[in-house]
């Protein structure tokens, strides 16, 4: 029990809750899309986490919670969440919860990747071979002839790419600037990117009659993304991150209790892969990060 006491274990907890609020903000985006405008939806997700995040934050930083060194970085990551929230909405409409849920957890894969590429981060040839397990993963679940083999697979692979930059870019930042200014900013180009958008799928009588789905979604989005703000406060990347792939768990399981939806055989192999995959990959860079910190400490020593 101390450890769930600690500042990491604290850590841990709040990144399960994100996992959890973010399974159940795609369980609610698949029904509410049958009932309003999936643009709407996404609208006022980004509306609601602006705003959520004004009022909560302004009091606290004041003018400061709009101050930023890198405002290019920051509209272009607000750019990246929307296109991989649109890709989201969108997928969750034609596949099922837990099957999309898993092919997007490929992401922090693939975002290993990237950060080798651009920001020529060290990756050992044990985690690239994490990555190609998680794409063998990722073919077992959208084979030709399974359950989700479909044109709207091409939601989740931009997802993958956008995410993955995302993340990328998420963590050039971290370093410079105030996450609430971040997730400020998150909402404030979402929302402003979609504001003439929306117009064109404009809805009232829906937007009247299904409000408090609109608040649902917006509230989920908001607040998980707040508590992955605290839970990286509290413990670094590589405790957290294997805790991510619960959220595969509750979208399957969300899946079956709403939808009725189960995967089949192969698709719950596809899906253990993934999340062994990302999980390893994780533990892994764990472990680097540890020797390169044992050996800066004998160095310093010596």
């Amino acid at each position: 029990m101390t450890f769930w006491r600690s500042r990491q274990g604290g850590g841990v907890l709040l990144i399960v809750l994100a996992s959890l609020c973010f399974a159940a903000m795609d369980v609610s985006t698949k029904h509410a899309g049958r009932l309003a405008p999936v643009l709407m939806l996404l609208w006022f997700r980004y509306v609601f986490q602006a705003v959520a995040t004004l009022a909560l934050r302004f009091p606290v930083q004041g003018s400061g919670l709009m101050r930023t060194a890198n405002p290019r970085f920051q509209a272009l990551r607000g750019l990246l969440l929307l296109v991989t929230s649109a890709c989201s909405f969108f997928a969750l409409q034609y596949l099922p919860v837990g099957e999309f849920t898993a092919m997007v957890m490929l992401s922090p894969l693939v975002a290993t990747a990237l950060a080798a590429w651009v920001l020529k981060h060290h990756v050992s040839g044990a985690r690239w071979l994490m990555l190609l397990a998680g794409l063998a993963g990722v073919l077992l679940v959208v084979r030709p002839g399974g359950q989700v083999f479909s044109w709207a697979l091409l939601f989740p692979a931009l997802h993958v790419a956008s995410y993955a930059c995302f993340m990328v870019l998420t963590s050039r930042l971290s370093g410079e600037e105030n996450p609430y200014t971040t997730h400020f900013y998150t909402g404030l180009v979402g929302t402003l990117v979609m504001c003439p958008i929306v117009v064109f799928s404009w809805e009232t009588a829906a937007l009247a009659a299904h409000w408090p789905w609109f608040l649902v979604i917006g509230f989920l989005g908001t607040f998980g993304h707040l508590m992955l703000i605290r839970a990286f406060a509290r413990a670094p990347a590589p405790v957290l991150t294997p805790y991510l792939y619960t959220q595969i768990g509750f979208a399957t399981i969300s899946g079956w209790l709403f939808f009725d939806h189960v995967p089949d055989a192969l698709a719950w192999l596809g899906i253990a892969v993934i999340a062994g995959s990302g999980v390893g990959n994780a533990l892994l860079l764990a472990r680097e990060l540890g020797r390169k910190a044992r050996s800066a400490a004998r160095g310093k020593r010596a």
